[in-house]
């Protein structure tokens, strides 16, 4: 599948951050193009309500969105706002369906995967669920890296252990604003043409918590279901970013703030 061309006609804008307007295939052949490529390393930030949100709030962390390869949106009120502008985005581009598809429809093609993230143990466990449903995955390594301060010397062994494992794939599980800033700062070192943070995607995937039933995420209520889960972890990601981001964007769709 040839990569969709990437061009300003098929990306929006949402409280100054780049949304690339395209779905899960579209990502995919993106990936396997920069993969072929290999001429550098490309970052995907896989984000919603909260990564907007927050690149709103701080400078810093919208260069770093809006300097990824491919802004998706991973939430259904950017799919919303998507459509409301115009473009055909039928459905999100949600983080542990990318990396499960990804995995699944390119196995035989031998690429390496590497599982960068995530508490102690919890990238083994989801390489074992991945090899236990797709005996062909090719895992190149993991890694889950000290909470906390990494001091440079740490950080130069983690990037040549990682470089060492040859991965065509990083698949990058922290927090989703840890993340973008991992792979931002990251990208000239790594040797992997691709790097994709997925947040949350480890532990479903490796069934260490639950995912919300598909029509909650389709209809924009996984935000309760996690809210109900983790409460205490996630009240002000939903409750305080989540109305600070329906304001913002109802001025700015009424064209009473502009965002740059």
């Amino acid at each position: 599948m040839l990569a969709p061309e990437k061009t300003e006609q098929n990306t929006f804008h949402v409280l100054g951050v780049r949304v690339d307007a395209i779905q899960i295939p579209d990502a995919i052949a993106h990936m396997e193009e920069w993969i072929r490529e290999r001429g550098r390393c490309h970052y995907i930030a896989v984000s919603g309500m909260h990564g907007i949100t927050e690149g709103h709030r701080h400078d810093s962390f919208k260069r770093i969105l809006n300097s990824a390869d491919l802004v998706v949106p991973d939430g259904m009120p950017i799919v919303w706002l998507g459509r409301l502008r115009g473009f055909p985005v039928r459905r999100r581009v949600y983080g542990p369906e990318l990396m499960a598809t990804f995995c699944e429809t390119t196995a035989s093609k031998g690429y390496r995967h590497f599982f960068f993230g995530g508490t102690p143990g919890l990238p083994e466990k989801l390489s074992d669920s991945l090899r236990c449903r797709i005996p062909a995955l090719q895992i190149a390594g993991t890694f889950s890296p000290p909470f906390g301060h990494v001091t440079a010397e740490e950080d130069e062994a983690t990037i040549a252990m990682i470089n060492a494992t040859n991965p065509d794939v990083v698949w990058v599980g922290l927090s989703e604003i840890k993340q973008d800033t991992w792979m931002y700062n990251h990208r000239g070192k790594l040797n992997a043409p691709v790097l994709v943070g997925i947040g949350a995607a480890f532990d479903f995937l490796a069934g260490t918590k639950r995912q919300a039933p598909e029509w909650m995420r389709e209809n924009g209520l996984e935000w309760l279901f996690r809210l109900l889960q983790e409460p205490r972890r996630l009240w002000r990601r939903y409750l305080v970013y989540g109305a600070e981001f329906l304001v913002l964007v109802f001025l700015e769709q009424l064209g009473l703030r502009r965002f740059e």
